[in-house]
């Protein structure tokens, strides 16, 4: 006999919660690119958002240190992006 784990079973549509997250890390791309420009913006990656904070890993410190300066920048270009404030802070990773 073969069991199958539950979660495997499970078909939901992802939640609009997580859609909406999923947006958040789209724009956080596209404006850590727009930003840094193509080159730098590989550095910084948008992972996901938890309880509005926008976690993003850094390759390197100098990186780290830009994300950090341009923090609020950031944040408020994400949220004029989506039309309304879903990101509050941005906590980096290296």
């Amino acid at each position: 006999m073969i069991f199958t784990p539950l979660g495997d079973t499970k078909q939901d549509k992802p939640s609009r919660k997580e859609g909406e997250n999923s947006l958040v890390v789209d724009y956080a791309e596209k404006v850590i690119q727009n930003i840094f420009g193509e080159v730098e913006s590989i550095y910084a990656k948008p992972l996901f958002l938890k309880n509005r904070t926008l976690t993003i890993t850094c390759s390197n410190q100098e990186m780290a240190q830009k994300i950090c300066l341009h923090q609020q920048n950031i944040i408020d270009e994400i949220n004029d992006k989506l039309g309304k404030k879903e990101v509050d802070r941005i906590r980096y990773l290296l």
